[in-house]
């Protein structure tokens, strides 16, 4: 499986992004999926996780109600809607899925000015 995030750049406090990643070769094993992210000299933390039917979605706290994570099967892509953002939301964001392993996309840099 080889994922490919896309989408990331640079907005201004209280912007908009939408965040992408497809997934591709054995697309059909992914079950779960998930966004994570990684600051500078921070540990790598989990944003948003959704199920393999996209019925079941969960957020870590500071960015509930403010992001949206989805995924179309049909096109193998997920996605992450990320509305109000803030400065302590500049990070590099990673997508990742879980099949016969965990797999990792090689993330793209969102950078939020204040």
């Amino acid at each position: 499986v080889q994922l490919v995030e896309s989408g990331g750049g640079l907005v201004q406090a209280g912007g908009s992004l939408r965040l992408s990643c497809a997934a591709s070769g054995s697309a059909d094993s992914i079950n779960a999926m998930g966004w994570y992210r990684q600051a500078p000299g921070k540990q790598r933390e989990l944003v948003a996780g959704i199920t393999s039917g996209g019925g079941v979605t969960n957020y870590v706290d500071s960015v509930k109600g403010r992001f949206t994570i989805s995924r179309d099967n049909a096109k193998n892509t997920m996605y992450l809607q990320m509305n109000s953002l803030k400065p302590e939301d500049t990070a590099v964001y990673y997508c990742m899925a879980v099949g016969h392993r965990k797999y990792w996309g090689q993330g793209t840099q969102v950078t939020v000015s204040s």
